[in-house]
């Protein structure tokens, strides 16, 4: 790497670093959600709402501990009527899809009709990765004509995944631009402005945070203090949750 700018040679030992960390946390925890894992009883009735969390990394579906995992426990327990919370691994959208499919196929058919379609409340979130993730989940909703009611993002990994699709209401960005390798995605726009409103993309600095991540993995740290800390701070994560609830008209 003789004669490579020492900015450059950095960044690119910084991206080494990260490969070798997500290969060693895939080999540490390899993800297995299957369709019976969702709780959600299909089809849902025509007015409720069906939230879907998309974890970060290779977080499991079932874990609690992280940020996306947090939320849906609390949106739980709020109990709300007509509503329904899962977690989805960022790697099985298409898992979500078919949820998606049954919940509206009232007349249990097999096929989606035009007002079915129309009939949906969907809400997606999702951190790092699942970040990512819900935006490649609201084209794959588009691809069927099934609208969004709100996509939230927090610190987004992934490509294109700043670009809104014309089915999402109302999209908001959270992100952090402190690491020197992992930072969110900022700012996201909107496909069609006419179609979709961007609720705001909101920065959040942890240059001197005191949020303590030393209990977290190596893989989980490294090059990505920010990354991490970002999903320890409940500020963060008390945002996601009033936007969710603004969005269903309880905040």
């Amino acid at each position: 790497m003789a004669g490579v700018a020492e900015p450059i040679r950095s960044r690119l030992v910084l991206i080494l670093m990260f490969i070798a960390a997500a290969t060693a946390s895939s080999c540490i925890l390899r993800s297995g959600q299957q369709y019976r894992h969702f709780s959600t009883a299909t089809p849902i009735a025509q007015d409720d709402t069906l939230i879907l969390g998309f974890m970060g990394g290779r977080d499991s579906w079932n874990n609690t501990v992280v940020g996306v995992g947090r939320i849906a426990r609390s949106l739980r327990e709020r109990d709300l009527p007509g509503v329904h919370v899962e977690t989805v691994e960022n790697q099985k959208r298409n898992l979500a899809v078919r949820l998606v499919r049954s919940a509206l196929d009232t007349n249990r058919d097999g096929q989606l009709q035009s007002a079915e379609r129309l009939q949906a409340s969907i809400v997606v979130y999702g951190q790092s990765f699942g970040g990512a993730a819900v935006v490649k989940f609201a084209r794959q909703l588009d691809a069927l004509d099934i609208p969004i009611l709100l996509t939230i993002q927090v610190d987004s990994v992934g490509r294109g995944d700043g670009l809104i699709p014309p089915n999402v209401r109302a999209a908001a960005n959270i992100y952090q631009d402190n690491g020197h390798l992992i930072r969110g995605e900022a700012p996201i726009r909107a496909v069609d402005p006419t179609r979709t409103r961007i609720l705001g993309n909101f920065r959040f600095d942890y240059a001197d945070s005191p949020i303590d991540v030393s209990d977290l993995p190596w893989y989980k740290t490294l090059a990505r203090i920010a990354h991490a800390k970002m999903d320890r701070d409940p500020k963060v994560w008390n945002k996601v949750e009033k936007l969710i609830l603004d969005a269903l008209g309880g905040g």
